[in-house]
Order: C-alpha cells, then sequence, then structure tokens
C-alpha cells in the first residue's frame, strides 16, 4: 500500500503504549471516530505512544483504499500517531496482512500446551446443536462437539505443526468465570459455557481468527491499554484467556459506550468517508 510519509512532532515520556485498528472493509462511521478519539486522548494525556495498526486480516473484506481514506479521516478531525504504516516504528509491520509469523508462533505454543483442536463442524451444525445466549450475539459451540479428554479428533493433525485447512478452536475451561476489569464500565464477568464456547483462532482459509491475531499483536507490540467500543467486551473475556494461555499479563482496558443509530441500533460501515459526508 503506498501511503504518503506524515512528520510526527510528539515525544512519548512514559511507558503507556495505546493503538487504534481500523479494519478496513469499510468507510469509518461516527462511532469509529468517538473511539478512536478517546484512544487517542487516553495516550496523549498519559504522555505515552499511539500506534495505528490496519487490521487488514480478511483478504476477502480488506481494501487499500479504505486505509488511505481512514487516515485521511482521522487526521482531517485532529487525530495523530506515532507509528504506523505510513510512518513505520519499532513494532513493524503495522499491517496484519504480514504479521502471519506472530499467529503462527502463538497458535503453535497453544497447540503445543494441548489447548486448540482441529474442528470441521459447519456453522449450520453449531446452529441446530448450539444455542443463543442472553444478548443473542452468536450460537454458542455445543460442548459434545469438543474432543473428549484432550485428544485431536482428527488423526492427521495428531503432530500438526502447521494449521492446515481447518478450523482450530480454543478449549475454554468448564465454567470458569472470566472478569474484565473495565476502565469504562467497570468490573464485568462473563462465565464460560454461558456467555461464550469453544471460540476460533485459526480459520480453514489459512488466516489466523480475530482473537488470536489481536492478542498476538498486544503482546508483540507492547500494547498496554486497548480501548475499543462496548460491543467488544466480551471479546476481551476470550482474549484475556488467551493472554493466560500464552503466560502473558492483560493490558488494561477501556471500553466505550456506542454510538447509535435513528433506529437504535450499532452503527454499520458507511459507504463514504467521514471527511466526505
Amino acid at each position: 500500500t503506498s501511503l504518503s510519509p506524515v512528520t510526527n512532532e510528539h515525544k512519548p515520556n512514559s511507558t503507556y503504549r495505546g493503538r487504534i485498528a481500523p479494519t478496513p472493509s469499510g468507510y469509518l462511521h461516527a462511532g469509529h471516530l468517538r473511539t478512536f478519539r478517546i484512544a487517542w486522548e487516553r495516550a496523549r494525556e498519559a504522555g505515552g505512544t499511539l500506534f495505528y495498526r490496519n487490521d487488514d486480516l480478511d483478504p476477502r473484506r480488506s481494501r487499500p483504499e479504505y486505509l488511505q481514506a481512514a487516515m485521511v479521516d482521522l487526521r482531517a478531525h485532529g487525530l495523530d500517531w506515532d507509528e504506523g504504516p505510513d510512518l513505520g516504528g519499532p513494532s513493524a509491520p503495522y499491517h496484519q496482512s504480514a504479521r502471519g509469523n506472530h499467529y503462527l508462533k502463538a497458535w503453535r505454543q497453544l497447540r503445543e500446551a494441548g489447548l486448540l483442536y482441529p474442528c470441521r463442524r459447519s456453522r449450520k451444525e453449531i446452529r441446530e446443536a448450539g444455542w443463543l445466549p442472553a444478548d443473542g450475539e452468536e450460537y454458542l459451540f455445543p460442548p459434545e462437539f469438543r474432543p473428549a479428554g484432550g485428544a485431536v479428533p482428527l488423526r492427521e493433525f495428531d503432530e500438526a505443526d502447521e494449521p492446515g485447512e481447518v478450523n482450530w478452536r480454543f478449549r475454554t475451561p468448564d465454567d470458569h468465570e472470566v472478569r474484565v476489569e473495565d476502565l469504562g464500565f467497570g468490573p464485568k464477568t462473563f462465565q464460560t459455557g454461558k456467555d461464550f464456547g469453544d471460540f476460533l483462532v485459526w480459520r480453514k482459509d489459512g488466516v489466523a481468527a480475530y482473537e488470536l491475531a489481536t492478542v498476538a499483536d498486544e503482546i508483540d507490540m507492547g500494547v498496554t491499554e486497548v480501548v475499543r467500543g462496548a460491543d467488544l467486551l466480551k471479546s476481551s473475556a476470550r482474549q484475556c484467556l488467551l493472554f493466560e494461555a500464552l503466560g502473558k499479563p492483560r493490558p488494561a482496558f477501556y471500553h466505550c459506550e456506542l454510538v447509535l443509530g435513528p433506529d437504535g441500533r450499532k452503527l454499520s460501515k458507511s459507504e463514504r468517508s467521514l471527511a466526505s459526508s
């Protein structure tokens, strides 16, 4: 991706490291802008570093023009960053599509610890045998679909050193309480088997799933605080399990109130950029 170099005069003077991480699958909307502004404000108030990570994990949905538009829009609204695809920095590369080796390393660590298993269950099978939690967000993976006793259910993956063309799931501990000490909403508690079940960490199309990629990046890029929307609270709980499984401390979490549309629903990706609206 061709990006114009930008000079940044900010000189961090603390160990705080935050990030803004848009997904380039559409133009930014007002909700994104509000969340990224809060991330920017918290980093600047802490005297720390803020970097821009291009979360272009999904090659089918990510487009370079959306990355360009997001950077233009954010700068037009007064936001800047200290490292990123356009500036470089010690945590390069800042495109998730170029960080696959970091995700594979994390996958191998979890695989060797016996915390992952391959799964060929379809979405239809999961919907028919699973159930929706109270928030109706997604069907829980049925516990009867997981292999018994930690065994790998597909023998060709017994000694797998790479994920291959199959989904891989993280085996969540049974009836485990995950407490997220959120700086925005206060403490939030989630229960495995009730709020979420075994979740994807690697997709059969050869791409790391969001949870694993995000955690691997937060660790490798030294993030000390994650600022994101309230719709990702449950995702943060899943990620807390991955931080623990990888033997790394969690960053702090700050979840922001969502900006809702006139119909009371969460905004979706807009058809045009903030700068042109």
